[in-house]
């Protein structure tokens, strides 16, 4: 039987109990606190109760902020059919859709406004909006909260304005960086940060399994001919570089071996060395190389005439450095050759392959194929659209970028419920499609190519495995740097978790864990209502680690073991290999040991 959660504010039985949930809710009403659960966790929930809970307890109103319109949208309707009492407390959204001149009524309307960022901020600054009666501020994806993104700057505004306040933010993917994470926890005011990953045993029995493979392809060989000029071009510079003491980074000529070149060009610069303005100018052409050799083998066609168109139109074109690059006769005859091209690329045939494989399979299924440019989108979209039973759409962002239209969140909801209610079962998106979107039936995601970011890969990877099975295919281009963007963002997700661990241990609020704030939660379980600290505190008896009273496990001893000699011993006071041989003495004034 699925118990369902009870509260004065909640729809009964249409939120299912989950302790690891209230336990988050229960921290969260004690006092501001980020919540890092895996996705598909169940973050929303968790701000649904909460939500809930303040509103029945505190005067005022509830804001909650997400990034996109789309998701804004999706909150909105996901909290309208669980509040009981929502015809009362109104809920609305506030996005940039709503005129300016409108907005000032709409704030003030409802006890629960579901907005964005920018609408909140501008708001705030005209004086339309005013936080001091704001009980609780959720902030959804709160990974975006620092530097002069609009959600920081909200939780800035939110601080100064309340004398109560009170944050819930929630993300899957804080970051790899501890002063990313220490920003965030700064911004918005958090005092703890409640941390679950899905190796608890009370999270993991709810997450849908995932199955993550990669695919390797190979790169055709009209592509690698394409490109080999290139190359060659780019060699050269570095070469040359390197001879003036300028690109030291040994191995593979790499984007981060470039940029440190260019600073130390720079800082020859500022010590007056005339020569250094030339490998400046060089290692600029250098960079734009490698960023289209790279878009070439790891992208294709389509990803490679953008880039280039898009370099011709940028504010760049005008100077003269990337003038030379663009009028050079080996980019000239690359423009003309890709012009005349069709999409090549092996992944396109990879995609296709999947794609054909699954509906094999399953006929019902539902994926999401993420590229990172738009042209990738338009040439991945239209080659699915010849598959038999394949009804791909595209999911791109809000801006015009050359001449490709981008589509207005009204169109961005459309499409998203199109894929929903399975008029299309393929959605090829760029990065807009990445974050919380809620696609239930999403079973295969298809990365055309592997991103370094943790936080992008994360929130990818999210959004299949959230209700049943799914799968997520990786493909990867051999001999490129997509095999280097795969093992950066596995690294960063390690450094991930022990960022937050080390941000939580500094912050000045300890764990709650007495669940005295579920006072008004009940769990509607076989035997009748149950409080919900109980339910809680079985479900923590019932994944309890259990600890023998003796240890039990045997040591075996090596056979013919020898003691060592002494003269194996480090010496004392030796710090490393290159003292091994250095005498140590005892300084009689400090006792302490040094080298002579």
């Amino acid at each position: 039987m699925q118990h369902g959660i009870l509260h004065p504010s909640l729809t009964p039985g249409l939120i299912e109990a989950r302790a690891y949930q209230l336990e988050a809710a229960d921290e969260a009403l004690s006092g501001s606190m980020m919540l890092v659960l895996p996705t598909a966790a169940g973050k929303t929930v968790v701000a649904w109760m909460v939500i809930a809970d303040r509103l029945e307890s505190r005067d005022g109103w509830v804001l909650m902020i997400a990034p996109t319109v789309a998701l804004v949208e999706q909150h909105l309707r996901g909290i309208e059919s669980v509040l009981s009492g929502s015809a009362s407390v109104n809920p609305i959204s506030v996005t940039g859709q709503n005129p300016v001149a409108k907005r000032a009524t709409l704030w003030g309307s409802s006890r629960l406004v579901i907005a964005t960022p920018q609408v909140v901020r501008n708001d705030v600054t005209r004086g339309v909006l005013d936080l001091s009666d704001c009980s609780l501020l959720v902030v959804d994806e709160a990974h975006h909260a620092t530097g002069n993104h609009a959600m920081a700057q909200v939780g800035d505004m939110y601080l100064s304005q309340t004398s109560e306040p009170l944050v819930l933010a929630t993300t899957a993917s804080p970051g790899s960086k501890t002063n990313q994470v220490e920003e965030i926890c700064d911004r918005l005011g958090i005092g703890r940060i409640h941390l679950k990953t899905g190796a608890n045993a009370m999270v993991a029995q709810h997450l849908a399994g995932l199955d993550i493979q990669e695919v390797k392809v190979r790169v055709p060989n009209r592509i690698r001919e394409l490109a080999e000029p290139l190359v060659m071009w780019q060699s050269g510079i570095v070469d040359r570089e390197r001879r003036l003491g300028r690109y030291v980074i040994p191995g593979v000529i790499s984007h981060a071996g470039l940029s440190n070149a260019m600073e130390r060009a720079q800082q020859a610069i500022s010590r007056g060395e005339s020569s250094a303005y030339q490998s400046v100018s060089r290692i600029a052409t250098a960079m734009r190389l490698h960023h289209l050799i790279n878009h070439l083998l790891c992208q294709g066609v389509a990803a490679s005439s953008e880039f280039l168109e898009r370099l011709s139109r940028s504010e760049q074109s005008q100077n003269k450095s990337t003038r030379n690059f663009l009028r050079d006769g080996r980019v000239s005859s690359l423009r003309k050759s890709l012009s005349e091209m069709g999409e090549i690329h092996t992944k396109v045939s990879a995609v296709r392959r999947l794609v054909s494989e699954r509906f094999r399979r399953n006929s019902d299924s539902r994926i999401i194929v993420f590229a990172t440019f738009r042209d990738t989108v338009a040439a991945v979209e239209e080659s699915l659209g010849e598959l038999d039973g394949a009804r791909p759409i595209q999911f791109v962002g809000q801006s015009s970028r050359e001449g490709r239209d981008g589509l207005t969140p009204k169109q961005q909801i459309e499409r998203l419920d199109k894929f929903r209610s399975g008029s299309a079962n393929i959605l090829v998106a760029t990065s807009v499609g990445e974050e919380g979107l809620d696609i239930p039936s999403a079973d295969l995601v298809i990365f055309y190519e592997p991103v370094s970011s943790e936080i992008r890969t994360i929130q990818r990877r999210g959004r299949t495995g959230r209700h049943r099975e799914g799968e997520v295919v990786v493909l990867i281009a051999e001999d490129t740097r997509d095999e280097g963007a795969r093992a950066s963002a596995e690294r960063r997700e390690e450094f991930m978790q022990r960022a937050v661990h080390r941000v939580r241990r500094k912050l000045p609020r300890s764990p709650h864990t007495d669940l005295s704030n579920l006072g008004r939660f009940e769990i509607d379980s076989e035997d009748g209502p149950l409080s919900a600290s109980e339910f809680v505190s079985r479900q923590r008896q019932m994944h309890r680690i259990e600890i023998t009273e003796s240890d039990v496990s045997t040591v075996q001893e090596s056979e013919g073991a020898t003691a060592l000699p002494p003269d194996t011993f480090r010496a004392r006071g030796q710090a490393g290999l290159e003292q091994f041989g250095v005498e140590s003495v005892i300084d009689p004034e400090n006792d302490l040991e040094q080298g002579t």
